[in-house]
């Protein structure tokens, strides 16, 4: 995995450090991930992006190898704005002023924020399997209450879900990638390795639980008080067999949140770039600007 890249671990200020693995030449393409997992999620199609883009593919805070932070009230510290601006202090210091960004679940949440906060910084926005953060909480049904039931647990207050993941942190991870669609099956075992082995590291389960935290917090504040829309290109796609297009027309609400919006549905569940990588490595090759 990730055969044309080189790990770096860059200081981004305000005392957090963030791990990415860049690799490749051409237009700067910013990869991030999404829960319970880290860059390494775009094993499949990383090295073939490389081909025509200078790929960086980072993990956020609290996640993969980047520093843990301690989350504060309601998870302050994992607001989207700050997780965004880690992701802006890192393109900046690697030389790019200028970038496109694809991301899935968590990271596209923080991608989001990102093209919000900095529309001058991010050119093109790739989406997978999310539909707008506000939007999903004021359209929570009993069916994605259900299928959904982590977003519920990691904001029960601390320690309980700290206390639980912490107990067999090898046992959340499958217990919540593997009763996705797709089950454990489709994730290469030195990925699905990867994914136990970060979410075992002291403060992990902190972390995560502060990012969910914020996301049914100041992450909706943020979201309400936002008067500009998104007006870059914006692709979304999501998997037509789980739970994101079930309950939510994604297309309709993005485009309540953004003028220019296309998207499709794969023929699978929520890991896309993990179930579906040709699919999604084409739909980044033909949306995205060399």
């Amino acid at each position: 995995m990730f055969e044309r890249f080189t790990a770096h671990r860059l200081d981004v200020g305000n005392g957090v450090s963030i791990h990415a693995r860049i690799g490749g030449v051409g237009s700067p393409l910013l990869l991030l991930h999404g829960h319970p997992q880290s860059h390494v999620m775009w094993h499949a199609v990383a090295d073939r992006l490389a081909e025509r883009f200078t790929v960086v593919a980072a993990d956020l805070r609290g996640y993969g190898d980047s520093c843990r932070v301690p989350p504060g009230d309601g998870g302050a510290a994992y607001a989207k704005r700050l997780m965004a601006a880690d992701m802006a202090a890192l393109m900046t210091a690697l030389g790019f002023d200028r970038f496109q960004v694809g991301a899935h679940d968590r990271g596209a949440r923080v991608a989001h924020r990102l093209a919000l906060d900095h529309p001058e910084r991010v050119e093109r926005l790739l989406l997978l399997d999310i539909a707008p953060t506000l939007a999903m909480y004021e359209g929570t049904t009993e069916a994605f209450a259900r299928a959904y039931w982590h977003w519920f647990f990691l904001i029960q207050p601390a320690p309980l879900p700290e206390r639980l993941i912490e107990a067999d942190p090898r046992a959340y991870v499958r217990d919540v990638m593997g009763r996705r669609h797709a089950g454990l099956d489709v994730f290469a075992p030195e990925a699905l390795a990867e994914y136990e082995r970060c979410l075992a590291i002291p403060g992990t389960a902190a972390s995560i639980c502060g990012d969910y935290r914020a996301s049914a917090g100041i992450d909706l504040d943020h979201d309400r008080e936002v008067e500009r829309r998104l007006v870059l290109p914006l692709r979304v796609l999501w998997g037509g067999l789980g739970v994101v297009g079930r309950c939510f027309d994604v297309l309709t609400l993005w485009r309540e949140v953004a003028d220019d919006v296309s998207g499709r549905a794969l023929e699978c569940g929520h890991y896309l770039a993990e179930e579906r990588p040709d699919e999604v490595l084409d739909e980044m090759l033909g949306f995205f600007k060399t």
